[in-house]
C-alpha cells in the first residue's frame, strides 16, 4: 500500500502500531516502502524521535469511526517477533491502546501535544484525527485554533474488521453529516482558510470524492476499498489472526496467500481520478479546490421512501455560509506554530560546533514558558544519525529554573539534560534513548521526597533512555512506558498504567490504582514507604518479592541514582543495604511472567 501511495504521489498511513525502520530505505528500483503519515495514537506504539522525523505527516489519532470512545487491544497471541520489536514490547504478551490520550483533556493539551510534534519534526504538517459527532464542528474550531494544519473526519462506516460489532452496528455517524458540520462551523468562525479537511468512512468512488468535496474536504482517505483490491474478502476476522488472504494475520503460512500488488492499487487510484475528472468536467469544476465547498451543486434525492429515512431532515446539511470576502473555502494559509523563539534554537548550532563541549557546560536559564525543550534538537539528532543517535553523553546540557511542559520530549541519545529546579507536565514524554536528571535547586530548603519536583503524566510513551528524578512525580507517572528506565521518589496516581517495558524504582509513597493495565516491564516499590498494597491494582500484576538478580538490578539503580542526584534516601539505602533490600517488593505483570517462564522452560528442556 505505502509503495503504491508513494508512486502516485499520495499518503499511506502507518496506524498506531508503529512502523518497521527497515522500511524508511528506498528500495533498489526507487520505490519507497515509508507510510508518509505517521499515527500518533493513545497507545504510543513506536512513537520514537526516528519514528516522528521519518514522516510527512504526523496525525494524532483522537479515535476511530467505527468505535468513538473505545480503546483498542491487540491479544498476545498475534504478538510477534516483529510486531513486540516496533512497539517496544514482549511477543506474546497482549497490547492495550487507552481510550484517552493521557496528555490530552483538553484542547490546550491537545495544541501542546501538537507544539511537541511539530518541533519533533518541522517539516511535517500536524494532523488531527476526530470522528463524526454532533458538535464536531466546535471540536473541529478548537483543533484549528490550537494550530493543527490537517483536520480528518472519519466516518463510521470505514473502521477495522477488528472492531467490536456492537460498535459497527450502533457506534458512530456518517462522515457526510460530520464533514458538513465541521466546514460550515470553520467557515462561520473564519477558520476554514487555516486548515486542511479530510474524511474518510466508505469511501469507494469517484462520486463519494465529489460529494465529500461538495460538503467541504480537500482530501479523501480510502482504506476498505484499496484493501479489497488487495485481495481483502471482509471476513471481519483480523482478531483472531486467521486471515484466509495474508493480509490481517502474522501466520507464516497465511501471509503466503497475499496476492496483492502496488500495480492494482495504483490503477484503482487512477480510475478514482479519472471518474472525478468526469464528474467535475460536466459540473463546469476545473480543480477540486473550485469544488470544496460547493453544497449548491448537491440535492436531496425524495426517490427512497423507506420508512426509516422518509421524514428526514437532510436540507442543513447543504447549507452554506458567506466565507466573506477575506476568506476562501479551502486552505490557503499556513500555520503559525510559533517555532523561531523557542530555546532549542539557539541549541541546534551545538551539533555541527567544534567548540560546543565547552559552551553546553555554562547552565543555561530555562522558564516555564520554554517548552519541548530538547526535542527540536532530537529531531536534528535523528536525520543525522538515525535511531542509534549519538553516544551516550555526547551533548551534556545542563539548565537552571522551572521547565515549561514536555521538557525532553521524544529526547534521543546522546544528550544528557540535567535540570536544576523543576518540570511542569509531560516531563521526558516519548523518551527515546536520552538521560535526564532533575535535582531541586541547591538553594531548596524542602525535604525531596515530600515535595513534587515534576508534574503529572511524565514519560508517557517513553521507548528508552534513563530518568533520575530526586524528588516526587505528579500522576500517571509512566504510563505507557515501554522501555525507559526510571528512579524517581514518589509519584501519585495511577503510576505505571498500562506498562508494556522498562523499569521503575519508586522510593516513596505511590498513589492509587497503581500498575492499572500493566502488561510489562518491572516496578520495584519500598514495602515502609507504600503502606496497604491495596493501593496497587492487582488484576494484571503480582506483588512478589525480589529475585537474587533482581537485587542486583536494584543496588546498580540506587548507585546511578546516588551518583546522578546525590539522593540522601538512595544513599542510606545503599548504606544499609542488608536490611534494607528486603524492604522491596517486586511488581510483575502476571502475563509477562507466564511468557517468561515458558521461556524457561522450553531453554532448560533444550539443555
Amino acid at each position: 500500500l505505502a509503495i503504491a501511495m508513494n508512486r502516485i504521489g499520495g499518503k499511506s498511513n502507518s496506524g498506531e502500531g508503529g512502523e518497521d525502520e527497515a522500511r524508511f530505505n528506498v528500495l533498489r528500483n526507487g520505490d519507497n516502502m515509508k507510510s508518509a503519515i505517521k499515527q500518533v495514537a493513545s497507545g504510543r506504539f513506536g512513537v520514537t524521535i526516528n519514528y516522528l522525523t521519518n514522516a510527512e505527516e504526523l496525525q494524532i489519532k483522537m479515535a476511530q469511526g467505527a468505535k468513538p470512545g473505545e480503546g483498542g487491544q491487540l491479544p498476545g497471541h498475534k504478538v510477534d517477533q516483529n510486531i513486540a520489536r516496533v512497539r517496544h514490547s514482549t511477543p506474546g504478551v497482549g497490547l492495550i491502546s487507552p481510550p484517552p490520550h493521557h496528555d490530552i483533556y483538553s484542547i490546550e493539551d491537545l495544541a501542546q501535544l501538537i507544539f511537541d510534534l511539530k518541533n519533533a519534526n518541522r517539516s511535517a504538517r500536524i494532523s488531527v484525527k476526530l470522528v463524526s459527532k454532533t458538535g464536531v464542528g466546535v471540536i473541529a474550531s478548537g483543533v484549528a485554533k490550537a494550530h493543527a494544519d490537517h483536520i480528518l473526519i472519519s466516518g463510521a462506516d470505514g473502521g477495522t474488521g477488528a472492531s467490536p460489532l456492537s460498535s459497527i452496528r450502533h457506534a458512530g455517524l456518517p462522515w457526510e453529516i460530520g464533514l458538513s458540520e465541521t466546514h460550515q462551523t470553520l467557515v462561520k468562525n473564519k477558520l476554514r482558510d487555516r486548515v486542511r479537511l479530510q474524511a474518510d468512512g466508505q469511501i469507494r468512488t469517484g462520486r463519494d470524492l465529489a460529494i465529500a468535496s461538495m460538503l467541504g474536504a480537500e482530501e479523501w482517505g480510502i482504506a476498505t476499498a484499496a484493501l479489497v483490491v488487495e485481495g481483502c474478502i471482509m471476513m471481519r476476522k483480523c482478531h483472531l489472526n486467521t486471515c484466509p488472504v495474508g493480509i490481517a494475520t502474522q501466520d507464516p503460512a497465511l501471509r503466503e496467500k497475499f496476492t496483492g500488488k502496488a500495480d492494482h492499487l495504483v490503477n484503482y487510484f487512477y480510475f478514482l481520478a479519472e471518474n472525478l475528472r468526469e464528474i467535475m468536467a460536466d459540473l463546469g469544476i476545473r480543480t477540486v479546490n473550485e469544488l470544496v465547498g460547493r453544497s449548491d451543486l448537491l440535492e436531496i434525492s425524495n426517490t427512497t421512501k423507506h420508512w426509516k429515512t422518509k421524514e428526514l431532515k437532510l436540507e442543513s446539511l447543504l447549507y452554506q455560509f458567506d466565507p466573506g470576502k477575506t476568506q476562501s473555502l479551502f486552505a490557503n494559509k499556513k500555520q503559525d506554530h510559533n517555532l523561531e523563539q523557542v530555546l532549542d534554537q539557539s541549541l541546534l548550532s551545538i551539533l555541527d560546533a567544534s567548540s560546543a563541549q565547552i559552551d553546553i557546560l555554562r547552565p543555561i536559564e530555562i522558564k516555564n514558558t520554554d517548552r519541548a525543550v530538547g526535542t527540536m534538537l532530537s529531531n536534528e539528532i535523528a536525520k543525522k544519525y538515525g535511531s542509534k543517535g549519538m553516544d551516550a553523553n555526547s551533548i551534556p546540557l545542563n539548565f537552571k529554573g522551572s521547565a515549561g511542559q514536555s521538557f525532553a520530549a521524544f529526547g534521543a541519545k546522546g544528550i544528557r539534560f540535567h535540570l536544576e529546579g523543576e518540570a511542569n507536565d509531560y516531563f521526558g514524554k516519548g523518551l527515546s534513548g536520552a538521560t535526564i536528571i532533575l535535582v531541586p535547586p541547591s538553594s531548596s530548603q524542602f525535604v525531596p521526597n515530600e515535595n513534587l519536583i515534576v508534574g503529572n503524566v511524565a514519560l508517557y510513551g517513553a521507548t528508552s533512555g534513563d530518568v533520575f528524578i530526586n524528588g516526587m512525580a505528579g500522576d500517571r507517572f509512566a504510563v505507557r512506558n515501554s522501555g525507559a528506565s526510571a528512579v524517581v521518589e514518589g509519584i501519585g496516581d495511577n503510576g505505571c498504567e498500562y506498562m508494556t517495558g522498562g523499569t521503575v524504582l519508586v522510593l516513596g509513597k505511590i498513589g492509587r490504582n497503581f500498575a492499572a493495565g500493566m502488561s510489562g516491564g518491572i516496578a520495584f516499590l519500598l514495602k515502609d514507604k507504600i503502606g496497604s498494597s491495596s493501593l496497587i491494582n492487582e488484576d494484571m500484576v503480582s506483588v512478589e518479592s525480589p529475585s537474587e538478580k533482581d537485587r542486583l538490578l536494584l543496588l546498580s539503580k540506587l548507585k546511578a541514582h546516588y551518583q546522578a542526584t546525590s539522593s540522601s534516601i538512595a544513599r542510606e539505602l545503599i548504606g544499609n543495604w542488608e536490611n534494607q533490600q528486603d524492604n522491596f517488593v517486586k511488581i510483575y505483570p502476571k502475563e509477562l511472567k507466564a511468557i517468561e517462564q515458558k521461556g524457561n522452560s522450553k531453554k532448560a528442556f533444550a539443555s
